[in-house]
Parts: C-alpha cells; sequence; structure tokens
C-alpha cells in the first residue's frame, strides 16, 4: 500500500533533504507527490528547462525505497509567462486582468498558455519516462478552482462550442427559449457570456457550465496525450475535490487511470464527518472503483486564518474512514509546514520546526498499520446494494433557479445520505444514466433535469423489481433547462402513482405532517411541499392543515414488481429520515452489517473472498458495538467476540470469519 505526503524539496535547503528522506521512511513513507507548484523551477525562462535540482531530490528520496508521484505544474505560471504573454491571465467581468501572484489565474482558451503548458508537460515526461523512481503523474492540480475568465477569446470559445452543440441558430434558440425577453440571436456572434446565475436565461447559463467544465477537462486532456504517448508505464490521475461542483468529475475522470482526492474534514468543533464519507462514495462512483488521497489532512490549515487542530487520535481516524470507504493510498498534507508564501498556516506532518512530533507520530503508527493490513485489503472494495444518483447538470441548473431558497444541492442529498450511514446502509453515488439495475434501491433526489430517457430507465427500473424514491423539484427540466410541458412527475407519474398539479415555497410558514398506514410519528413539513395527489398511490405521511387533506407528503406506489416512492416535501426532524430509510432498506431487503451506535461509522470492503468491516468512532466516547459475527480485529490481532470496544477515535478492522 502506498503511504506517503506531499513534499516541496524546493522549498528548503538541499543539504535537509537527506534528514526529511531518512523521517519518512522511519515513518514508514513509500510515496511522495512533487513538483506541482515547482514550474519556475523547472522553467525559470521560456524553453530553458532545469531538472537537475530535482533529479538530486528524488535520487535522495528514491535511495531511501520511496518513489514519487510528479506534478505537471500548470495551475501556477511564473511571472515570465504573465509578463511575455499577458493574454494568458484571466480576465474579469469588468474586462481587466487578474493580477498576477496567485495560482489558478490562467484563461484557458489562451493559445499561448496551453502551448506553454504542453510544453513543461512534455519536457518533464520525456525526462523522466524511464525514471526508475516515478512512479505516476497527477495532472495540473485540483482542477476547476481557477479563475473563470470572461475574455473575448472564452466568448468565441463559448459560441464555437454551442455551434458544435446545436448545429443551427434556429435549434440553439428553440433550446434555449430565446422568444422569451426577446432574447432570439440573429447570429453567433450575438451570444454573451451569461455572467450571472439568478439574472440570465437559465438554459444559457447551464450550457456556459457544460462548456467551462468541457474546456477544463480538455486542457487536462492535452496533458493526457503527452503522458500517455510519453510514459506509457506510469499510471496518471488528479487530485480532485470531493463535492466540488463546478466541474463535472464524471468526464474528467474518464482518461485516468484511477481518481485521487483531497480531504480537509477538520472545520468547527468535532463532529460526525458525514460530508467527507459522502465525498469518498463520489470519488469511487466516478469510475466505480478504488480511489487514492492525494492531500490527508495532518494539521490545522487555513491561508489567512485558520481551522482548529486535529486532537489526538483524529488524524487518524479520519485517514481510516477514507480506507474503509475505498482509498488504496493514504498522502498526507503536507509533509512539512511551509515558512513562506500563501500556505504558512497550513501545517504537515511536520510543523515550521521540521521536529518529528505528536502529528509525526500519530502518522508513524497509522502508516505501520496500514502496511500490516495491506495484504488483507487488497482486491477489496465497497459493494453497496443502494445508490444515489448525484448529478453535475441538475447541480448546476438549481444554481440558476433553486425555486426555494434552501434547495441547496449537496444538503438535499444528505438528508437521505446520513440516514443510512447513520443505519450502517452503504451506498454507491451514480450517474444519471448508469443502468440502476444492478441495485436493489436507487434514489434520485432533486433530479432537476432529467431527460426523457432517463425517467424511461427509471420508471422501467421499477418495473422490473427496483425500489425507487425521488423527490420534491425532480424531473421538471429537460436536458435544455426547458421545463416539460406535462402535469410532474412527468414520465414517472406512472411508477410514482401520483400527480402534483401545485406546488409552493414555504419560507417563513411551516406544515404539521403524521404518518399513515404502518409508517408512524408525527414531523413537521417546512421550505417545500408538493401539493401530491396519490393517482394509485398509498399515502405513508400527509399534511395537517386543513387546505392539504387531500394531498400527500411521502407516497408509496406498487409499479410492476418494484416500488416507487415519493418525498414532496423537507422534513425538519432527522429522525423522519431514519425511519425512511429503515422503511426503504426493508422494502428492498437490504440489512445493515450491524446497527452502530450513533457516531459510529459502519462499512464493509469485500472481494477475493474476504469480508473485511471497518468500525470508525468520530466522538470523544467509548462505544461500544455489538457484533452479530465472528472474526478477527486485524489491528491487534485478536478473535473478536460479541462486540467490539472502541475507544475515542477508536478503530477497528475486523475479519469475518469463512
Amino acid at each position: 500500500m502506498y503511504v506517503g505526503a506531499d513534499y516541496y524539496p524546493e522549498h528548503w535547503p538541499e543539504e535537509r533533504w537527506e534528514t526529511d528522506a531518512r523521517l519518512m521512511k522511519e515513518a514508514g513513507l513509500n510515496i511522495v507527490r512533487v513538483a506541482e507548484f515547482a514550474w519556475v523551477n523547472m522553467e525559470p525562462e521560456e524553453g530553458a528547462y532545469r531538472f537537475d535540482w530535482l533529479d538530486r531530490a528524488i535520487e535522495t528520496l528514491g535511495a531511501h525505497g520511496i518513489g514519487v508521484i510528479l506534478g505537471t505544474p500548470t495551475a501556477a505560471m511564473p511571472a515570465w509567462v504573465a509578463d511575455k504573454y499577458p493574454e494568458t491571465l484571466a480576465q474579469k467581468k469588468d474586462g481587466t486582468r487578474v493580477t498576477w501572484g496567485m495560482r489558478k489565474n490562467n484563461c484557458f482558451t489562451s493559445g499561448a498558455y496551453r502551448m506553454l503548458s504542453e510544453r513543461i508537460t512534455r519536457a518533464m515526461a520525456v525526462h523522466y519516462a524511464g525514471n526508475p523512481h516515478v512512479a505516476g503523474w497527477q495532472t495540473d492540480n485540483e482542477i476547476g478552482g481557477h479563475e473563470v475568465c470572461y475574455c473575448a477569446s472564452c466568448r468565441r470559445g463559448y459560441q464555437d462550442w454551442l455551434r458544435r452543440r446545436y448545429g443551427t441558430l434556429q435549434e440553439l434558440n428553440r433550446a434555449w427559449g430565446t422568444h422569451f425577453w426577446s432574447e432570439a440571436f440573429g447570429t453567433w456572434g450575438e451570444i454573451t457570456i451569461p455572467d450571472d446565475a439568478a439574472a440570465h436565461n437559465p438554459s444559457a447559463y447551464l450550457d456556459w457550465r457544460r462548456f467551462f467544465s468541457d474546456l477544463n477537462v480538455e486542457f487536462q486532456a492535452d496533458q493526457l496525450r503527452i503522458l500517455r504517448k510519453t510514459c506509457p508505464g506510469q499510471f496518471v490521475t488528479h487530485n480532485f475535490m470531493g463535492l466540488f461542483r463546478e466541474i463535472n468529475y464524471y468526464d474528467l475522470a474518464e482518461d485516468l487511470d484511477f481518481v485521487s482526492w483531497d480531504n480537509y474534514p477538520v472545520h468547527g468543533k468535532p463532529g460526525v464527518p458525514y460530508g467527507a464519507s459522502m465525498a469518498a462514495d463520489v470519488m469511487r462512483g466516478l469510475k466505480k472503483k478504488n480511489f487514492w488521497i492525494m492531500e490527508q489532512t495532518s494539521g490545522t490549515h487555513g491561508w489567512g486564518t485558520f481551522t482548529r487542530n486535529p486532537r489526538p487520535g483524529e488524524i487518524r481516524k479520519i485517514a481510516y474512514q477514507q480506507v474503509a470507504r475505498g482509498a488504496d493510498a493514504m498522502i498526507w498534507f503536507r509533509w512539512r509546514a511551509c515558512t513562506a508564501g500563501r500556505e504558512q498556516y497550513w501545517h504537515g506532518v511536520l510543523g515550521h520546526d521540521g521536529k518529528p512530533l505528536r502529528r509525526y507520530r500519530e502518522i508513524k503508527q497509522t502508516a505501520g498499520e496500514y502496511h500490516a493490513l495491506a495484504e488483507k485489503i487488497e482486491g477489496t472494495t465497497l459493494k453497496p446494494q443502494a445508490a444515489i444518483v448525484y448529478d453535475y447538470e441538475s447541480h448546476w441548473a438549481l444554481a440558476a433557479q433553486p425555486a426555494y431558497r434552501e434547495n441547496r444541492y449537496h444538503e438535499v442529498l444528505a438528508r437521505y445520505y446520513d440516514a443510512f450511514y447513520r443505519a450502517g446502509i452503504s451506498v454507491d453515488m451514480i450517474r444519471p444514466d448508469d443502468d440502476p439495475g444492478g441495485y436493489r434501491l436507487v434514489l434520485a433526489p432533486d433530479l432537476y433535469v432529467m431527460p426523457d430517457e432517463t425517467a424511461a430507465r427509471l420508471a422501467e427500473y421499477v418495473r422490473g423489481g427496483g425500489i425507487l424514491l425521488t423527490d420534491c423539484r425532480s424531473g421538471v427540466k429537460d436536458e435544455s433547462g426547458l421545463c416539460h410541458e406535462r402535469t410532474l412527475p412527468g414520465l414517472l407519474g406512472e411508477a410514482l402513482g401520483i400527480s402534483i398539479e401545485e406546488y409552493e415555497s414555504m419560507p417563513d410558514f411551516e406544515y404539521r405532517m403524521a404518518g399513515a398506514n404502518g409508517f408512524d410519528g408525527e414531523w413537521t413539513a417546512r421550505h417545500y411541499a408538493d401539493w401530491v395527489t396519490p393517482v394509485k398511490a398509498e399515502v405513508l405521511a400527509r399534511y395537517g392543515e386543513w387546505h392539504m387533506e387531500a394531498f400527500a407528503a411521502l407516497t408509496r406506489n406498487r409499479y410492476g414488481d418494484g416500488y416507487g416512492y415519493y418525498m414532496g416535501t423537507v422534513c425538519g426532524e432527522e429522525a423522519f429520515y431514519d425511519a425512511l430509510a429503515a422503511e426503504l432498506a426493508e422494502k428492498a431487503g437490504i440489512r445493515p452489517i450491524l446497527a452502530p451506535p450513533a457516531g459510529v461509522e459502519a462499512t464493509m470492503r469485500e472481494g477475493n473472498g474476504r469480508k473485511i468491516v471497518f468500525l470508525v468512532n468520530h466522538t470523544e466516547e467509548e462505544k461500544e458495538v455489538g457484533l452479530p459475527f465472528a472474526g478477527t480485529e486485524l489491528i491487534s490481532g485478536k478473535k473478536t467476540g460479541m462486540s467490539a470496544r472502541l475507544g475515542r477515535y477508536g478503530v477497528a478492522v475486523i475479519e469475518i470469519d469463512r
């Protein structure tokens, strides 16, 4: 198993490199990422490449058995690039260029920037293609966190992209509904960049997001072509940003060997990091395979101000959560806190003093455990029976028209995701056009953009025996961002057994909500309400107000061999979603691995005839976890009994007896 840190040898005197390599080896590290921000060190002036310093650093690391991942350095241009080619800097909405001095400030349609990026990538690839210490490559750094550029070149690029997508202006005008507000275009050159999601044509804004995403994917593809041709024996990955929404990560991941991502869940007071778990499942879903952690929390972090410090044992349990979710490599950011620049407060395994103290010792312990576990977990992954549809295009479209103020995509998904997490049931995150047939249960919340093909696929899934849940604002728009000319829920109406003729936002009032037909409980409906008419569906929750008596809040419908559920509001109580998750799991025949106590995460990786359960205590209290199976706790090597006791931030890794 690869275990390592992100290392910046250019930040430190060369005589320190040997000390760093020795400390890394003593801590059990065997991989580092280097050079992703070292463009000016490798090309101090145009066309003059200097790799001698990096060669020596790699040799020093290699002598201690530490391999390297090389980052292409195109996320931070040297000053000479901006000075010689000012058009490479992104342009702001007001027409001025951004000021050089920050990373990720380039224009992606700049021919000069694309040329210079390809040159440095090719020079690195040629130089390091045969280096035995180079394990692989990382493209750029956190693609998508760049400035959005509004220059004439980007506008022309957007117009060309639209021409390729729609073919004719007549089709574009139809798809965007430009009969509204006299927005019809007579020439491609009239099309502007929709720079305000809240004001511009929502269909134009959706296509602008698609264009910007494609532009970033295309930029990476330029580097991939070079690396694949020049370094065929070395892997290529990229460090994604979890739940980042600006880029369609399915597209960005497609041509990579595997996905890596950067995980920083230490914010506010300690709690259960549901978001880090969901992000890991999204990352695993991008290529339907395990992932790497390329940057993992190793200390307090921030630029001008910083977060709280990870508490003793917390760095270890944060890392175990990711291994439990499918991480096959763990790389901490960063090796040592830098003494200069904007990230002086982004602390690492070592502090500014370079001494191996508490964080170093915790990471050394964790690395040693990972190496001992490596043989057992190799070839294993999660195999959930439930999935949540995760859709970037719905996310973008909702940014322009959320319908109700609190309709924030990740929060909507989290209501359901967190309930399954608490129940000990893992889920996959899948794209809207994936075949749902491999899952017993599929949730499609807030699936705002729903082409007819997607609706037909989901309906057929239910008919064939699947369990589907969808909810408010799903199926509203077609792929162009136009509202479907149908009564909601459109083509899913028969599968769900309902009709929605009216709906409302609830910014300053609530409804009472009561369970029915065996789904017992009393709750609060807030933020939004579909006035759901049950046509064939069974009502599981009703509204309490007089004018809502004819309408349902939650329904269940038998359709073919399956069931379609519809949730038409937002419930204010967490307990409601726990009850709903239990109902859905029971109907789908999904049983949790075990019943975890509050604050304990339970997952299972399986493969090669093994089933390995991970228990992670995210609290500062001791927890007792009942075990419905016999096995061996792999960290201690001891046989398990009827339960496992987890201390503060404790972890157990249990191989179930065959």
